[in-house]
């Protein structure tokens, strides 16, 4: 049997805060570095091991701190460079480790570098972006759609040329053809690797690089415009090895590339052993399920044979010689209990049922803020309500094709990513525990008072005591990070059985994503003996609804 390579970050248990939604120190409604500093214990005590902190720069916040007008400051409603300082020793003192995320793929379009760069023609920052001459019509260079609806091109009355932003119009793409870009953006990440975090989660890495001649997309869904136009450049992986060369060799840390369009067929080269560039990738086909013509408001059907499908595609393209992170939602997607699970009746069971999943697969896991409590998607009432630039711009193209508030609502209620960005939910009390402000700056999802880390923490069976029962399991048990994968219930469209194992021991790992009793006997040895289960008592050869069930094969 081969062997997977030991490292550290494979080894350990991500956990993934939005700031402006996990803890607000100061009663302003938004969440910041002090009031996760005061939840240090919680996180230690959760047993998670690296802190992944979503964009805390300064930034005009037209997509929630992704767009970066001044890479070395702190946005001050998160507090001060001493107080990112701060956490992170307080950090490093409990074993833990920071990492930080690193959003080169474009700046926010107040940064100095685009200011001057729109400023003219000749000015000596013009090409550190991507500037091209209208069609002969004066239409946009390319058909090219952002990821936040409409073009991703946008007009410059003054110079009469356009710039490409694959995300909003104050998100212009940087000029990674440019060596004066490249190296500006290295000497970011030295001077905050030199502060002494342990990584970063690169957005959108394989983004960077453009395809020369801007070829119009003609894909038929909007995910393969992703992967076939938008990502994996030709001189993207130059791109990286120069950025290892430059910053991550020098230094013990742990690189994590978001992986929009970086599919099965194409992760070795990425994260491959021998080709020394990323760590891992947070690849996102999963999460991709179900985006029809444009994205996630033209929803296609999928079910779990999909889900399972990728998954057992993914381990084997990856074999023995790269890692991925194994994780079901985060700030860009709903909840993963409203999505992939039941978050009505059997809410808690489902919780559970996703916590195994996640924490017996093989890769490093990442759990999301408020996932460990069960937390589900909002249902708001109003589009008022929504404050993230991808609802609200799709809103406003699908009002003009027609469609009513009241039809668009149920889409964004179940798609938007505003579901996975209300606070966390602390406590019963006012804003359930996250702000003492009249108003935070999103609205906290009214289930607060009977979600919420307090009522967990009375309850011995609460879905925070089984996270921090699996997390347990996982670190004691190596099986679970290196051993061996296998799907055992292939074509069963409610059941997910998989086994684990390596020269030490062997688990069959059985998931129930339904309400109806299985009987499973067929997939089981007779020496298995139940080692952990989603009830409070084990069940035999049954599998109950939403029941997930860990077994050992003695």
């Amino acid at each position: 049997m081969s062997v997977t390579e030991k490292a550290w970050w494979k080894e350990k248990i991500i956990y993934q805060i939005y700031p402006r939604s996990f803890n607000d120190s100061n009663g302003d409604g938004i969440g910041d570095l002090r009031g996760i500093i005061s939840k240090l214990d919680y996180l230690k005590n959760l047993g998670v091991d690296i802190i992944w902190i979503c964009p805390i720069y300064q930034s005009p916040n037209d997509d929630n701190g992704y767009d970066i007008s001044d890479y070395r400051a702190i946005h001050p409603e998160f507090g001060s460079l001493e107080d990112l300082e701060e956490l992170l020793k307080g950090l490093h003192d409990r074993g833990m480790k920071l990492i930080m995320d690193l959003v080169v793929n474009h700046t926010s379009d107040e940064h100095d570098f685009f200011k001057a760069s729109r400023s003219s023609l000749d000015n000596s920052y013009r090409d550190y972006y991507i500037w091209k001459k209208p069609k002969p019509d004066g239409s946009p260079p390319t058909n090219w759609m952002s990821f936040f609806g409409g073009s991703a091109w946008e007009y410059d009355e003054a110079s009469k040329e356009y710039y490409l932003h694959l995300f909003t119009k104050k998100q212009p793409d940087l000029n990674w053809e440019n060596p004066k870009v490249r190296s500006e953006i290295y000497d970011i990440i030295n001077f905050w690797l030199d502060k002494g975090i342990d990584g970063f989660r690169l957005d959108v890495i394989p983004l960077i690089s453009k395809r020369p001649d801007y070829p119009d997309a003609t894909q038929d869904t909007f995910p393969k415009v992703i992967e076939q136009i938008y990502s994996n450049g030709p001189k993207v992986h130059d791109y990286i090895k120069e950025m290892i060369d430059k910053s991550f060799s020098k230094y013990d840390v742990m690189t994590v590339g978001e992986g929009p369009g970086i599919n099965k067929d194409v992760a070795l080269q990425y994260i491959g052993n021998d080709r020394k560039e990323l760590n891992l990738i947070f690849h996102l086909d999963h999460m991709y399920l179900g985006q029809g013509e444009n994205g996630k408001y033209t929803p296609t059907p999928y079910n779990l044979l999909d889900v399972k499908r990728i998954f057992n595609e993914w381990d084997k393209a990856i074999g023995d010689e790269g890692w991925i992170s194994i994780f079901m939602d985060n700030h860009d997607f709903p909840r993963m209990v409203s999505r992939f699970g039941n978050d009505g009746q059997y809410r808690v069971k489902s919780s559970k049922l996703m916590c195994m999943l996640i924490l017996t697969l093989r890769g490093t896991p990442c759990i999301y803020q408020g996932s460990e409590i069960g937390m589900t998607n909002v249902a708001f009432k109003s589009m008022s309500e929504y404050r993230d630039v991808e609802t609200i711009n799709f809103y406003h193209e699908q009002k003009k094709l027609g469609m009513s508030e009241e039809e668009f609502l149920v889409m964004a209620n179940e798609h938007g990513r505003d579901n996975a960005r209300t606070p966390m939910q602390w406590s019963d009390e006012k804003n359930a525990g996250f702000s003492s402000s009249d108003k935070c700056w999103i609205n906290v999802n009214p289930n607060y008072t009977n979600i919420n880390v307090e009522a967990c923490q009375q309850d011995e069976n609460s879905v925070l005591a089984f996270y921090k029962t699996m997390i347990k399991l996982r670190k004691q048990v190596d099986t679970f990070v290196y051993g061996q994968y296998e799907e055992l219930s292939k074509g069963h469209n409610t059941l997910y059985i998989y086994r684990r194992w390596d020269d030490s021991s062997e688990y069959i790992i059985c998931l129930n994503f339904s309400a109806i009793e299985i009987n499973i006997a067929s997939y089981l040895p007779n020496t298995a003996t139940c080692v952990l289960t989603n009830y409070t008592s084990t069940s035999t050869n049954q599998l109950r609804a939403w029941e997930a069930k860990l077994l050992r094969i003695n």
